[in-house]
C-alpha cells in the first residue's frame, strides 16, 4: 500500500501539501503522521468497499466498472484531505517531553468522559 501521490512524508509528493506542524516537526512526529495516513487511507478502502459492495447488492449485479469505485473513493476522500484521524492518530502516537501523550497535554482530555 502506498500513499497517494501529494500525500506521503518520507520523500514521497509534495511536503508543501502536509500540514506546517508535521512539516517542520521531528521526525518522530512526521512517522507518526504518516503512519496516521495509512491507517485512515485502508479504513477509508474498507468503507468504501463496503458501500461498492452494498451498492453491487442493490443494483442486482456487477458493472464493468465496480472494481474501479473502491479506489477512486479512497483517492477523492484522501486527496480532499482525508477524514483528519491521521492528525489525531498522530497526536495520540507522539509524546510530549513531560512524558504524557500530546493528546492529553495540559491536562485536557480529547475525549470527554461519560455523565452518569
Amino acid at each position: 500500500m502506498s500513499l497517494p501521490a501529494g500525500i506521503g512524508v518520507g520523500g514521497i509528493g509534495s511536503q508543501s501539501l502536509l500540514p506546517a506542524d508535521i512539516r517542520t516537526g521531528t521526525p518522530a512526529r512526521k512517522d507518526a503522521y504518516e503512519a496516521g495516513l495509512g491507517f485512515e487511507r485502508l479504513l477509508v478502502q474498507q468503507l468504501s468497499q463496503s458501500l461498492t459492495d452494498s451498492a453491487r447488492d442493490a443494483m442486482g449485479g456487477d458493472s464493468p466498472y465496480a472494481s474501479l469505485l473502491p479506489d477512486a473513493l479512497t483517492d477523492g476522500i484522501m486527496g480532499g484531505g482525508g477524514l483528519g484521524l491521521a492528525r489525531q492518530l498522530a497526536d495520540a502516537m507522539v509524546t510530549s517531553p513531560a512524558g504524557g501523550s500530546l493528546a492529553t497535554a495540559g491536562g485536557r482530555n480529547p475525549i470527554p468522559e461519560p455523565t452518569p
